[in-house]
């Protein structure tokens, strides 16, 4: 299993980011996906969720800014940030979300992650 994420960058307040996440070895159709985000020296902070139904949620504090979407055909899952704030600086990761009920919000419980990309934003 394989998770590749790509889009990071430097940007300044107020911009737009899109990161995406192509996924291997795994059935990327029935999977259920998430982005996540870590600020050095803290722990993981997770955003956003995606089910295998199109079905989508958000943490408040990205409601409203980011939206998250696939695309089955190519195997990807792509984070849409926009209205960048300085404390969305953070490395950001996708994960598959564990065939467990209640599993969404529950990083502990995730075995695939990606190697994430850096978003730093700032003027």
């Amino acid at each position: 299993v394989q998770l590749v994420e790509s889009g990071g960058g430097l940007v300044q307040p107020g911009g737009s980011l899109r990161l995406s996440c192509v996924v291997s070895g795994f059935p990327f159709g029935d999977s259920d996906m998430s982005w996540a985000r870590q600020v050095p020296g803290k722990g993981l902070e997770w955003i956003s969720g995606i089910y295998n139904d199109g079905s989508t949620y958000y943490a408040d504090s990205v409601k409203g800014r980011f939206t998250i979407s696939r695309d089955n055909a190519k195997n990807t899952v792509y984070l849409q940030m926009n209205s960048l704030k300085p404390e969305d600086t953070a490395g950001y990761y996708c994960a598959i979300v564990p065939r467990v009920p209640g599993a969404l919000k529950a990083l502990d419980e995730y075995e695939y992650w990606g190697q994430g990309t850096q978003v730093t934003v700032s003027s």
